[in-house]
C-alpha cells in the first residue's frame, strides 16, 4: 500500500511516461480529501474508469490551511494512507504550492479530472493535458457538511 505513495516527482515522471510507452492512459485528479467520504469514493472509482492508471495529486497541510483555513483534519500522512488503500487508486503523490499545476506539467497525464462542480474554463492545467472531464457532484455530500454535523453535536 506504501508503495503507492510516491514522494518524488522524477519517480513518479519515470513510471508515467514507461506506462504510457505502453500505451496506458494516465488519470490524474487532485484535492484535499480531507475526511474521505463516500462521495470521495464514488468519484475516485469514476475517475478511474476513465483510463488505466490513476494519480492523486495531494494537497499537502500547508496548501490545505492556505485555501481552507482551519484545515486539513486528518494530517497528509494520514490521508495519503487512506487514499492508497483505495483499489482504484493507483499512486497518490503530495504538492506543497496552492495548486497542481507544476505538478500536472511536469508529469503529463493525459485525462485531468475535477467534480463537475468545477467549470472546466477553471480547471488548473486545462492547458496541459490532452483530455479534461468532470464527474457529477454528488449533492449534499461533503467534508464541509460532515464538521458541521459533529460540531452539532458538541
Amino acid at each position: 500500500m506504501t508503495d503507492k505513495i510516491i514522494r518524488d516527482r522524477r519517480i513518479l515522471k519515470k513510471i508515467i511516461t514507461d506506462l504510457q510507452s505502453k500505451k496506458k492512459k494516465i488519470v490524474f485528479t487532485n484535492g484535499c480529501f480531507d475526511l474521505i467520504h463516500v462521495g470521495h469514493v464514488r468519484y475516485l472509482r469514476d475517475a478511474k474508469r476513465l483510463g488505466d492508471t490513476l494519480v492523486i495529486g495531494l494537497n499537502s497541510d500547508s496548501s490545505v490551511s492556505s485555501i481552507k483555513p482551519g484545515r486539513p483534519v486528518t494530517p497528509e500522512h494520514e490521508r495519503a494512507e487512506v487514499l492508497a488503500s483505495l483499489e482504484m487508486v493507483d499512486y497518490v503523490i503530495l504538492f506543497r504550492e496552492e495548486t497542481p499545476y507544476e505538478l500536472i506539467k511536469e508529469i503529463r497525464p493525459d485525462v485531468l479530472v475535477k467534480g463537475a462542480d468545477w467549470n472546466i474554463n477553471d480547471i488548473v492545467g486545462k492547458d496541459i493535458v490532452k483530455e479534461v472531464r468532470t464527474i457529477p457532484f454528488i449533492e449534499g455530500i461533503s467534508t464541509t457538511r460532515i464538521i458541521q454535523k459533529i460540531q452539532a453535536l458538541s
